[in-house]
């Protein structure tokens, strides 16, 4: 687990760090937009570059503990939001898998876990380490 940062250690965030981020935003947001005018090759080829955006982000926040934290809860957010487009796009969405349970919510479970990591963060962690950091 990443070590926090004193605020006195923490660096401001740099240019590549930055842009990554950005090019990052413009991946979800093709994504998202494809998802949202049926546009299957392009939301499905836009999975990729978001979640491996997502994961250079995170690995490179891990010496930032509440930055490391919020970037798992969103790569947990694209896998969760991805299987629920891909379940749309091809149609299995409102199949039922088991009693009222169709296989779109199954995206359910990588949604708790972004939340179950978020909880953790604002339940256990920040609370015990209040003088650590002076982010989120």
């Amino acid at each position: 687990m990443p070590k926090p940062l004193s605020p006195k250690q923490q660096q401001p965030i740099s240019l590549p760090y930055r842009k990554l981020e950005n090019l990052h935003i413009i991946f979800w947001l093709f994504k998202d937009m494809s998802w949202c005018m049926q546009w299957r090759p392009l939301g499905i080829a836009m999975i990729l570059p978001t979640l491996i955006a997502a994961i250079i982000i995170t690995v490179r926040s891990r010496d930032i503990f509440s930055e490391w934290i919020h970037n798992l809860a969103i790569i947990a957010w694209i896998v969760a939001n991805s299987y629920w487009m891909i379940s749309e796009f091809f149609h299995f969405d409102n199949q039922i898998l088991y009693g009222t349970w169709a296989y779109k919510h199954l995206a359910i479970f990588p949604f708790c876990i972004g939340l179950l990591f978020l909880a953790y963060y604002y339940g256990y962690w920040k609370p015990k380490h209040k003088e650590a950091e002076t982010t989120l």
